[in-house]
Parts: structure tokens; sequence; C-alpha cells
């Protein structure tokens, strides 16, 4: 996750963020992010076995994690050890971004001023908020909002009723009407008296040639972001969840739904109604068949159907018995 442009942020000393641990250093927090991506001084997190590898490999200052998982990590890095981290995850998360877990409406939000967007054409009752950039040769469809900070390319085609925050979106792309690009995502934490809401800090990157069709919502990334690959079609109705990563190439029909977390390869083809669990790894030139159930990896070069999904041949197995 590059540098958050759409969020503020709180300059927050690493110990008075946990005063009950005896940490050794103490320094503004630069970050909080994946262990993949993780910095010096940025704060990380570990909850799951299935990330050793990346644990073992990150660079961040400080990190989050269970007690029974804590020797995975590099010995440099502080631990603060917890009976519950997407807990701490939370509350550390809205101590560095205080307005992250509601999408408040954007009150910069004002008519286009044609000076500024010279090379753009735009529709009737388009707005804008501030620091918005708009490519040469671009199209803005009416009642579309794009709000502050976001970044659009050249030659993009942006549909009537299109709502765009938290998003850079890359050259040559087209969103078709009534697309919700960069909301908040469904992400919160039950407890017995209230579901407390997880914050969403990431953003959503679309990547050159990419073509979205009619009433389709992309979420931002909660810690991460959410991306689509270059020159990947999508189907009218479609809902990508926060940090689902979609490879270059692939062709996605009507009303899929992907849950969170995600990653999908390059080349993937997946008929309508299918549906992708979350935190699942989609192999590259993978092909799904429509209303299929994917609930478990699928490694390259498959062909699934059904629910669950199961290789193709033994799904026309089991319809013969």
């Amino acid at each position: 996750m590059s540098k958050n442009i759409f969020f503020k942020k709180k300059n927050i000393k690493i110990k008075n963020a946990f005063p009950a641990y005896d940490l050794k250093r103490d320094f503004i927090i630069n970050n909080i992010r994946p262990l993949h991506q993780a910095q010096k001084n940025d704060v990380t997190f570990f909850d799951s076995i299935k990330y050793r590898n990346l644990a073992e490999k990150t660079k961040a200052s400080v990190c989050i994690t269970l007690d029974t998982l804590k020797g995975y990590l590099p010995n440099k890095i502080e631990k603060i050890i917890v009976k519950n981290v997407l807990v701490e995850v939370l509350n550390i998360t809205k101590k560095i971004y205080p307005f992250s877990d509601v999408d408040y409406p954007d009150l910069t939000l004002k008519k286009p001023i044609t000076k500024k967007f010279k090379a753009v054409k735009f529709g009737n009752n388009v707005l804008v908020g501030k620091n918005v950039k708009i490519g040469k040769n671009s199209f803005i469809g009416s009642n579309t909002i794009i709000e502050h900070d976001v970044t659009i390319g050249n030659n993009c085609v942006i549909g009537s009723g299109v709502i765009i925050k938290n998003t850079v979106v890359g050259d040559r792309v087209v969103l078709q009407d009534d697309c919700k690009i960069g909301q908040k995502g469904f992400g919160f934490i039950p407890s017995k008296n209230k579901n407390i809401k997880f914050p969403h800090i990431g953003k959503v990157f679309i990547n050159n040639d990419v073509e979205i069709a009619s009433g389709c919502t992309i979420d931002r990334g909660s810690i991460d972001d959410t991306i689509i690959g270059a020159n990947t079609y999508i189907d009218n109705q479609v809902h990508i969840a926060h940090n689902v990563k979609i490879g270059s190439n692939c062709m996605i029909a009507g009303q899929v739904g992907f849950a969170g977390s995600s990653k999908i390869g390059d080349n993937v083809s997946i008929g309508g109604q299918a549906g992708v669990s979350g935190h699942l790894v989609i192999g590259n030139n993978v092909k799904i068949g429509g209303g299929s159930g994917v609930v478990k990896n699928i490694e390259d070069n498959q062909i699934v159907m059904g629910y669950p999904a199961v290789p193709l041949k033994e799904f026309l197995r089991n319809k013969k018995k």
C-alpha cells in the first residue's frame, strides 16, 4: 500500500499507542501495513500460520501477533502479544486514522472548473472534490461524483451516476453507469453489545484498459488495497470486496461475488453468479463455471464447476450418478 492520501493521519508515538508494553524504541508510527508491505517504523500484524513465509521476511518495526506465532517473526521485531489480533489492529488503526471507520460525505464537492480540466468533457450535474486529477480526453457522465484526491487517467470513459472515492484509475478505463468504487467494505468484529466497525484505510487501484459494466461495486482495502489488473473485463452487478486482487486479462461475468482478501490470477474466466470465498488463491488460466461456489484454493490451469467447485471431470461424473 503506497502513501495514504485519502485519510488524515495522526502522528502517534509507538509507546503511547501501546502503553502496557515495555517497548525498547520510541518513534512516530509511519503507518500500519500488511506483513509484505511493512517497512521501518511501521506496525504490522500476524494472525495466521498460513502467512508464516511473509512473517519471516517482514521489515516492520512492531508486529501485533499471538503468543503461538511470535517465534516465526524476525528477532529484531518487537512483538505485541495479544489474545485477539484483529481487535488490536482495529484499535491502533482508529488511533492513527480516526475517521476511517465511517464514510463521511465529501463536503468539498463542487461543479468542476473547466479551466482546470480543459481536455475533459463533463455531463450535467457532475461534482468534483479537492485535489482530483483527470487525464486528457476523458469523458465524465452526468450526475457522477468524484471525491477528493481521486486520480483518473487519460482517455477514460466514466458513465452517469458513478461514485468514485479513495481510488486511482489508470488510462483507457471504462466505468459504466451506476458503478460505486472505493467505498468502505463489510468489516466488523462482533461483540455481545455492539458490532465494532473495522476501519478501512486502503484504496482501489484500477489498472489500464479495464472495463467495468453497470452497477458494479468495488470496496476499497481495509489495511491492504483492492486491485483490478490491466485489461480485465467485468460484467454487470459484480461485487468485489475489500483487499481482493484480480489479475490481468480476466473475464468476469454478471453477478459474480468475491469475498474479502481473495487473490485471483491472470487470464481467469468466471461464469455468471459464481461466488468466491474469502482469503483464497485462484491460480492463472483458471476457468470457473457459472453458479459455482469456490471454497478452497485452485491451482493454475484448472477448470472447475459446482458447489463446492470441483474439477470439471469430477463434476460431470457426479452428475451422472
